[in-house]
């Protein structure tokens, strides 16, 4: 049986210039979506966060435009969970699990993860859906948040763990996004 019902994902700050700026942008932002398409297929919730948007810029349209029915939230916090709104709708999901996604790794991820974990929320972090404008500070925040008690991920291991089996009916459509 599937795992979905335990799982949200949090797609924190893939914003404007910035997130062209990273590494491997193009490829994370790729990744991203392809996560995003895959959750919606399993009804996985989502919850985007934006860091003051005024300044940054909003999130970048590929991943955006995936997102136009999921709720959206603002921070000036760089921990989400330091944002009432945010904790609140964390919360009122239901969730117990989580997966993380976006930029940067080092600092939003990185005290948002935390703070996830504080709370008592599992965490896993998908390792090839995130970045940072230097790779030291992508492996340094991963180290941190497995030390932690994140788990790291990567897209395509979550996506199977949720879905579980190939018997499930949406495992072609997500088949189809991955491939």
């Amino acid at each position: 049986m599937a795992q979905t019902s335990e799982y949200g994902l949090l797609v924190v700050d893939i914003q404007g210039k910035l997130a062209r700026m990273v590494q491997k942008s193009e490829l994370y932002i790729q990744n991203t979506s392809k996560l995003v398409r895959c959750v919606k297929l399993l009804s996985v919730p989502i919850i985007c966060i934006e860091q003051n948007p005024k300044g940054l810029g909003e999130t970048v349209p590929e991943i955006a435009n995936l997102l136009l029915d999921v709720p959206l939230f603002t921070k000036l916090n760089f921990n989400a969970l330091n944002e009432t709104s945010i904790r609140e709708a964390i919360k009122s999901s239901g969730k117990k699990k989580w997966l993380v996604v976006g930029i940067e790794a080092h600092v939003c991820i990185y005290q948002t993860v935390l703070g996830l974990l504080q709370e008592g929320y599992e965490v896993e972090v998908v390792s090839d859906c995130l970045s940072s404008r230097l790779q030291s500070n992508i492996d340094l925040a991963l180290i941190n948040m497995r030390e932690a008690g994140a788990k790291i991920t990567s897209l395509e291991m979550c996506i199977f763990q949720l879905m579980q089996t190939c018997e499930l009916k949406q495992f072609k459509s997500v088949l189809s996004v991955i491939k």
